[in-house]
C-alpha cells in the first residue's frame, strides 16, 4: 500500500515522496526512481509509520540552584493537536522555549523534523512558529506591514512573499482589516495577526502559549476554530489553563507538574481510564488537573524570569 509522507529525508532531499512500508523495508519513490531502505534508517523521523516531528529526550533546565524541567521526555506526531497543561510555575514556557531554542536546556536533546536543535539551530527554528503569550507585534504597523516584516525576518523569499502574506490574512480571517493599524485592533484580531505571523514561513511545528487569554467567549472559538484547522498542514503544541477549550480541539494531553511531566496520553485514553477509575460522576479535564495538582508534592518555589514571567 502506498503513502504519502511530507518532508521524509532523503538523498534526494526534504521533499514529498510516495513511500510504501512492508514489513521492515521502506520504498520511496521521486518521480520515476525507486529507492529501497531499512525503516530503522528513519528512526528519528518514523514512529508506527507517522513522522515524529517533536522528539523531547530527557531534559532537564536549571536557573542556579533552582531546576525548572526535570528530565522530561515526550514525542509528538506530525498533524497532532496537544494541549500541555500546568500550573503557573511549572515549567510550560520554560520548556516552549527550550524547543524554539529561546532557551539553552541544561541537560538533553530536542529534535525537530529529526534534526537537532542544537546542531543546526538556525535551520530548525525555520521549522518553528512560536506565538508567546503577549504576542510580538508593532502597533505603529498595519496589519499588512507588518506580515511583510515578519515574511522578511523569517526568510520568506521576495517571490513568494505576496502569496504568503494573502495565504494567512484568508486563513486569519484579516483580510477584511489587513490596512488598519494593529494599534486599533481588538485583542481578538491582535491574537490571529501573532498566529498569522507565526505561520507565514510555513512552520511544521507551531506553539501557541495562552493563545486565548483575555479573550471573549466568541473571540475564544473564532480562534480555536483557526487553530483546529492547522490540523491538516502541521503540528501544534497549545498551551492554555481554560481546559474546555483543549478538550474541543486537542487529541493528547501533555500535563506538568514541578518541572515533570505526570501525564502523556491521549485525550480519549485519558478521560475513559480515569471515568472507568471513577463512576459516580461524569469526569472533565478540568477535574483531572484538580485532583493531580491537590496530590501532596514536595514544595517548590517559582522562578520568575527577567521578563517578569513565571517558568
Amino acid at each position: 500500500m502506498w503513502l504519502s509522507l511530507l518532508h521524509l529525508f532523503t538523498p534526494y532531499g526534504l521533499t514529498k515522496h510516495t513511500v510504501q512500508i512492508t514489513a521492515n523495508y521502506l520504498f520511496i519513490k521521486p518521480k520515476s526512481i525507486c529507492s529501497c531502505y531499512t525503516v530503522s534508517s528513519f528512526t528519528p523521523l518514523l514512529k508506527g509509520n507517522l513522522v515524529t516531528m517533536l522528539t523531547v529526550e530527557h531534559v532537564s533546565k536549571n536557573f542556579g540552584s533552582f531546576q525548572a524541567i526535570n528530565n522530561v521526555s515526550f514525542e509528538i506526531k506530525q498533524g497532532d493537536i496537544v494541549g500541555f497543561l500546568g500550573k503557573n510555575g511549572a515549567g510550560k514556557t520554560t520548556l516552549m522555549r527550550i524547543v524554539t531554542s529561546f532557551l539553552a536546556a541544561s541537560s538533553g536533546r530536542v529534535f525537530i523534523d529529526g534534526e537537532d536543535i542544537t546542531k543546526n539551530s538556525l535551520n530548525t527554528r525555520q521549522k518553528i512558529g512560536y506565538l508567546p503569550e503577549t504576542p510580538p507585534l508593532y502597533n505603529n504597523m498595519t496589519i499588512s506591514q507588518y506580515l511583510k516584516f515578519a515574511a522578511e525576518i523569517k526568510n520568506v523569499s521576495a517571490k513568494k512573499q505576496k502569496t504568503q502574506i494573502a495565504k494567512v490574512l484568508e486563513e486569519c480571517n484579516l483580510e477584511h482589516v489587513k490596512h488598519k493599524n494593529i494599534s486599533t485592533l481588538s485583542k481578538g484580531y491582535k491574537q490571529r495577526v501573532g498566529i498569522a505571523q507565526a505561520i507565514i514561513h510555513e512552520p511544521k511545528l507551531l506553539i501557541l502559549d495562552e493563545p486565548t487569554s483575555g479573550l471573549d467567549p466568541i473571540q475564544i472559538q473564532q480562534v480555536l476554530a483557526l487553530i483546529n484547522n492547522q490540523r491538516e498542514q502541521r503540528t501544534v503544541l497549545l498551551s492554555t489553563h481554560t481546559l474546555t477549550e483543549i478538550e474541543q480541539i486537542a487529541q493528547r494531553i501533555l500535563m506538568i507538574k514541578s518541572g515533570e511531566i505526570i501525564i502523556d496520553e491521549s485525550l480519549k485514553t485519558l478521560l475513559k481510564s480515569e471515568q472507568e477509575t471513577n463512576q459516580t460522576s461524569p469526569i472533565t479535564l478540568e477535574r483531572i488537573f484538580t485532583d493531580r495538582h491537590t496530590l501532596s508534592s514536595p514544595s517548590r518555589n517559582i522562578a520568575v524570569e527577567n521578563n517578569g514571567e513565571h517558568v
